[in-house]
């Protein structure tokens, strides 16, 4: 690591601090997000392997602890092989709303610090802190408030990357890795970026990499020296410019503080694949139920309803339907998903996965009412919302509709939530 930067991690650090004059942005990133929220209720699992995601033999990591990565898991690798890896991980199933809940407290930080927050997923951002130096400090110092806030209120860790550029300041969110901070001074971007592996940079693929080591070019400085022209005769016009320009550090992208959720879904993969119509829709039922919860949760509403369904030999189709009027409701996003998954004429074919997912979104305020269907004057609106409080108090599952309570026919499943 050049002189020039500075990694910040808890207690005293030698030497001057790095110079973030110019370095306005910062890349906020979670530590294992997903198994930092399960440990506030399972501390007892810290320091051990833990993985987060589904059990069954079609399952895939969610997320993994430093622990468990230390044997080669990672995220979207499949259960199967992450056991082989690991096998005395602790796997603990995902639990979408809590860390909904988690995230949305981060993000108050966040928005606490700056409006300038561009949300990635739920556990990583990008902040302007330019607007803030006069009320909070130079940007470093407001890296460490943010880090502060976040372990003091929400009692997990974040690593924060502060640069000139959304780019350098995502690189060094992950150099800094767990629980760190980085400052990657204007001046030092070069010094930090050309000993890097080609890989670090955005764009820069399996394929892009292979590629680029038949070239003989394995590090970022290595690329930096190919005249632009040889790059896109190599990778194309658009890919050969914008990693010449990636190279040397440039990325003229600013913070976007929102940028709207464009659809909202679940899907579920089947431990054995199914070809029970009532099965299908049961699992339906479940998707529909967390799609209507996550829409009340982001408060949105959507007009078009869709499903997806794969078949055993992965074979994908969707269907979709535009309602009336927005809605919000699982039991309308339900009723029209069965209707989908009838019309598709699959309900003797063998599933492996299906999906549901509400597009057309819009803010659920300012959409008309919609009812659900057969909906009498107070039922299913209301009883969905009393079961979003309960869910919010008690945890998903301590209620849900009697179909998803007890199984007799043997699909595998036990009511929970499907697996993502």
């Amino acid at each position: 690591m050049s002189r020039k930067q500075q990694l910040h991690r808890p207690g005293p650090q030698p030497g001057p601090p790095a110079d973030d004059t110019g370095c306005a942005i910062l890349h906020v990133d979670m530590d294992a997000f997903f198994v930092s929220v399960e440990l506030l209720e399972r501390p007892e699992l810290r320091g051990r392997p833990v993985v987060v995601g589904g059990a069954g033999p079609r399952g895939v990591v969610s997320a993994a602890s430093y622990e468990a990565r230390a044997f080669g898991v990672h995220s979207a690798m499949p259960m199967t092989r992450a056991r082989r890896l690991c096998p005395q991980a602790v796997v603990l199933p995902v639990s979408h709303g809590k860390y909904g809940r988690v995230s949305a407290a981060v993000f108050e930080i966040f928005r606490s610090i700056t409006p300038l927050v561009e949300g990635l997923s739920l556990d990583e951002a990008f902040l302007d802190v330019a607007g803030a130096r006069r009320r909070l400090g130079r940007p470093a110092e407001i890296a460490r408030t943010i880090r502060e806030q976040v372990r003091d209120q929400q009692g997990i860790t974040c690593s924060v990357g502060v640069a000139s550029t959304k780019f350098i300041a995502k690189l060094a969110s992950t150099r800094c890795k767990p629980d760190g901070l980085l400052v990657v001074p204007a001046d030092g971007v070069v010094d930090f970026l050309h000993p890097l592996p080609v890989a670090s940079l955005w764009g820069v693929g399996e394929r892009t990499e292979e590629h680029l080591a038949r070239l003989g070019l394995r590090t970022v400085g290595q690329l930096a020296q190919v005249p632009p022209a040889t790059l896109q005769r190599e990778l194309g016009t658009a890919a050969g410019a914008h990693l010449h320009e990636l190279a040397w550090g440039r990325d003229p992208r600013e913070v976007v503080p929102h940028t709207p959720d464009k659809s909202i879904g679940a899907e579920e993969t089947f431990d054995t694949d199914v070809d029970d119509p009532e099965v299908i829709r049961r699992s339906l039922l479940r998707l529909a139920e967390k799609t209507g919860e996550r829409l009340r949760e982001s408060r949105n509403a959507g007009r078009t309803v869709s499903v997806k369904l794969r078949m055993a030999n992965f074979k994908t189709i969707t269907r979709a339907r535009t309602l009336s009027e927005p809605t919000d409701l699982a039991r309308v996003i339900y009723v029209t998903a069965c209707e989908l998954y009838e019309a598709a004429g699959l309900e003797r074919v063998r599933l492996r996965l299906v999906g549901v997912r509400v597009e057309n979104l819009g803010p659920a305020g300012e959409a008309p009412r919609q009812l659900a269907f057969d909906e009498p004057e107070r039922g299913w609106r209301e009883a969905e919302r009393a079961m979003d409080q309960v869910a919010h108090r008690f945890g998903r599952g301590a209620v849900r509709p009697a179909a998803l309570v007890r199984r007799a026919d043997g699909d595998g499943r036990d009511g929970r939530d499907g697996r993502q």
